[in-house]
């Protein structure tokens, strides 16, 4: 990480006041914003409301703790990213964390260089993304996607999508100029998935119903590859 000023946001969640303020402020320096939470139950309502890029986690927080704060974010969002932050290094805590999809994890007590390091693989893995960095998604016809309220629009309908239907879209979105493949998609929308076989009837069904929501081919098919948003 050089002395660049990126375009991402940061929630910094760290129970330990002065630690907590000394890499904010650091971070403050590098990034467009940096918002902070001392607990589980805060972070998460800071999480629904800014929406951030990157969540930098200790996992011994009080109320909700790290791990399951993570857990919680995960039920619909796979795309943030995540470094965690530990005390531990036991092979059951490492099971629970390589699960929830982190960047890297930190075992404490860690240096501005080690954090600068793990930032540094985060910021490769967004710009190999066109993240498209904006609140409202216009689609063709009068469409529309909230990204700050996942929700999809008509005009002002609200059209509702299923869980995994928004969570592919939001995928494809997030990435436009991407073509998942059928294993990533799957990945992605199926953590506990061990085939891909058992999982391409179930993602054929999700695509085809969420088709008929959207203007027509603005889900595009690349044959024997995957699929791709086509925004224009």
């Amino acid at each position: 990480m050089d002395n660049k000023h990126y375009p991402y946001t940061i929630l910094f969640i760290e129970d330990e006041k002065m630690l907590r303020e000394n890499y904010v402020q650091h971070l403050k320096h590098y990034f467009k914003s940096v918002y902070e939470a001392e607990d589980g139950e805060i972070a998460y309502k800071i999480y629904k409301e800014k929406k951030p890029d990157i969540l930098i986690i200790d996992i011994n927080i009080p109320k909700l703790n790290g791990l399951d704060l993570l857990k919680r974010i995960r039920k619909n969002d796979h795309a943030t990213k995540a470094i965690v932050l530990t005390a531990h290094s036991d092979v059951d805590f490492l099971l629970q964390a390589t699960s929830l999809k982190l960047t890297k994890y930190l075992v404490k007590p860690i240096t501005r260089r080690e954090l600068q390091d793990a930032l540094n693989l985060v910021l490769e893995e967004l710009s190999k993304f066109d993240t498209i960095g904006k609140e409202l998604l216009q689609l063709k016809e009068n469409y529309s996607f909230n990204f700050k309220e996942e929700e999809l629009y008509h005009l002002k309908e609200n059209i509702l999508l299923t869980k995994k239907e928004k969570m592919f879209f939001l995928l494809l979105s997030k990435n436009s100029k991407k073509v998942f493949t059928y294993s990533e998609i799957i990945s992605y929308l199926w953590e506990d998935s061990y085939s891909d076989s058992d999982k391409i009837d179930p993602l054929k069904t999700i695509i085809k119903n969420l088709r008929k929501k959207l203007p027509k081919n603005t889900i595009k098919n690349i044959f024997g590859t995957g699929y791709k948003l086509k925004i224009d």
